[in-house]
């Protein structure tokens, strides 16, 4: 697993299989966020067999698909939503952790500055400045 914090409460990663979730909940995760669709390639795991493993590792877990690029406005309240209501600290995760920090963004924009968020995110590992004006339309619209 290769874990990239964006703040104390919301933390990003590439694809995790079933049995990190394990490492996970001893780690102090409380909450795991899959934003990757189920069926992508062959070889990953469902979002069936990634809730039941949460489960039995005492996380929550919510399934929040999106296809790269597809950041439409329910997705982004659903982020919104799931980060307000899961316990945290949380973990999302997609195929690389751009989409999850791409949502995570998004929908912070609208009660943060999008410099801050891009900066945020480029120290973490992922560029988002291709993202930046739909953050400060978020923010300023």
């Amino acid at each position: 697993m290769h874990i990239r914090k964006l703040t104390d409460e919301v933390s990003v990663s590439p694809q995790i299989l079933p049995g990190e979730l394990a490492d996970l909940a001893a780690a102090g995760f409380r909450s795991v966020i899959n934003n990757r669709p189920d069926g992508e390639v062959d070889e990953q795991p469902d979002s069936a067999a990634m809730a039941a493993s949460a489960a039995a590792h005492g996380l929550a877990y919510r399934y929040i698909p999106v296809v790269p690029g597809h950041y439409e406005p329910e997705v982004i309240d659903a982020m919104a939503q799931a980060l307000d209501e899961l316990p945290a600290p949380v973990l999302a995760f997609c195929r690389t952790g751009t989409r999850s920090t791409s949502l995570w963004a998004l929908q912070a924009a609208r009660g943060t500055e999008p410099e801050a968020l891009v900066k945020v995110a480029g120290d973490a590992g992922y560029d988002l400045a291709a993202l930046a004006p739909r953050l400060r339309a978020m923010r300023h619209g």
